[in-house]
Parts: structure tokens; sequence; C-alpha cells
């Protein structure tokens, strides 16, 4: 193989704008692959009408689900909730031959590899407190004081748990059980919506946000699973940072208010592994 890795995330493609961006998306080789990392949509027919796009362009592509596929959104026609939703998109996701985080872990075997594509989905258990708070509910009241609000307290439906940190923590010890099942010596491509770290968050305009990014659960997962890149999205600020000597990836478009900012030609296909750096 002598293609490589590409990462992208957060295409939002109900804008107009981020479409068209969306439409120009392809593979530099045929034997490219790419992760998406959640937040595609908010509409289950945009949703698969993306990644079924995709996939007929690059050679494997990886998706995570978001927030944002995870709503059930007022005008969307499919209007399954929590868990029923998230299975549906997984089905509509091996209809179109596109990796979830229920499959079989893909193996990349090109430039820079192998290492194993893991797509993982653990949400958020509001662990990313605000500072001088203990609690869920203190943290949530500082938020709503701030008037900074995730969408996800109104569409993100937990159903059939009853709450979100009740079905992260389930996520979280499935997920564990398999990643504990790979082979000694497994180099890993950590692939989630959310970042696997609280680091990032601290850049973000409204601090208040963090407590709907993430865990603290996976803290340590990009050391414990030898990870040789982590990819993330959700944020809407795409760089490189590193943890712990690991590399670290936010791949977001974002929404086009954010990334005409930098700049009116955005690329938000960001290389991973393989090729020119």
């Amino acid at each position: 193989m002598t293609g490589s890795l590409f990462a992208t995330s957060d295409l939002h493609v109900s804008y107009a704008e981020n479409r068209v961006i969306v439409d120009r998306l392809r593979p530099e080789s045929p034997e490219d692959w790419l992760i998406v990392a959640g937040d595609v949509g908010e509409i289950f027919a945009d949703v698969e009408k993306t990644l079924s796009r995709l996939s007929a362009r690059f050679a494997t592509v990886v998706w995570v689900p978001g927030n944002h596929e995870l709503w059930t959104h007022p005008s969307d026609p499919v209007q399954t909730r929590g868990v029923e939703r998230y299975e549906a998109l997984v089905r509509m996701c091996r209809d179109n031959g596109v990796h979830t985080p229920e499959d079989e872990y893909p193996v990349w075997s090109g430039p820079d590899g192998p290492v194993t594509v893991v797509p993982l989905f653990q949400l958020y258990d509001y662990s990313f407190r605000v500072a001088g708070t203990s609690t869920k509910e203190e943290s949530l009241k500082k938020a709503y004081d701030a008037g900074v609000v995730c969408t996800d307290e109104v569409m993100l439906h937990p159903d059939p748990y009853p709450d979100r940190e009740s079905w992260c923590w389930d996520r979280l010890a499935t997920t564990t059980r398999r990643l504990d099942a790979l082979p000694d010596n497994t180099a890993t491509v950590l692939v989630s919506h959310w970042p696997l770290v609280r680091q990032p968050t601290e850049v973000m305009w409204y601090p208040e946000f963090a407590q709907w990014c993430g865990t603290t659960r996976t803290a340590d997962w990009h050391v414990r699973y030898q990870a040789a890149v982590a990819v993330y999205g959700h944020l809407h600020i795409p760089r490189t940072t590193f943890y712990d000597g690991v590399r670290f990836e936010e791949v977001s478009l974002g929404y086009p208010r954010e990334w005409r900012k930098r700049g009116p030609s955005p690329q938000p296909m960001r290389r991973i592994l393989g090729g020119a750096s």
C-alpha cells in the first residue's frame, strides 16, 4: 500500500458552504483512507448521503459518531433516540461499506504502518468540570448561569440509559474490553469525536463548555493503548499538539463563520500517516 491515511471531522453539511467543500474532497491516490471523526450532520439522510459518497471515493472510510449525529432533531424524519439511533447509524454505515466502532478494527499497512485504526465511541460524563466545582450539578449551574449550554441537553437523548454519563460509562467498559484484547505491541491510531485528554479544551473561549467534551477516564488511553496518533474533533480548533510524546490531531472543519477566519479556502482533510508530511 502506498497511499495516505487522511482524517477530517465536523463537516456540518447542513451548511451549504460546507457541502461545497465536502463535495471537493478527493483522495490523492486510489489507496488513500479517510477517517471521519464525527459531526457529519444532524439529519440522518444527510449523514448517509455524505458518507456514501466518501466511501465511493476512498479505499476505506472509518467513521465515529459525534454528538450531532446522535441528536434527534425535530426536523429529521428519522426520530430514533439514544442507542437505537446509534445502532441505526451503524447499520447505515455498514450498508455503505464504512467502518464503525462496532466493527473489527482495520489495519493500515501503508507508509508509517502497520497500525490498527481504532474508532471509538465514548461520549462524555461531565467530569471536565468548571474550575471550582466538585459535582456535575454545580458545574452545569455555572454553565447555565454563563449562558454556555450544549444543545445536547435538549436533543441528545440517552435512551434507554437514565442519563448520558451512564451511557458513557457503559461505552467505556465495552471499549476497554476490546482494547485490552489487542495483541501486545499493537500500534494504534485512536479515533474519537471527543478528545481523550482534557488539555485541548483549555484554549476554548468558553471554558464552561468543556464538560460536554470528554471524560477523565480516557486520560491515559493514548499511552496505555500505544497510540502513534490520536485523532479527534468537536472543539473546532484544528491543530497539532503532543501529550506524553503522542501526537494529537484535531481535524475539524467547523462552521463557516469559524473556518472563514482561517482563510477563504479551508483544507479539512489532514494527512495522519503516509505520503508527504
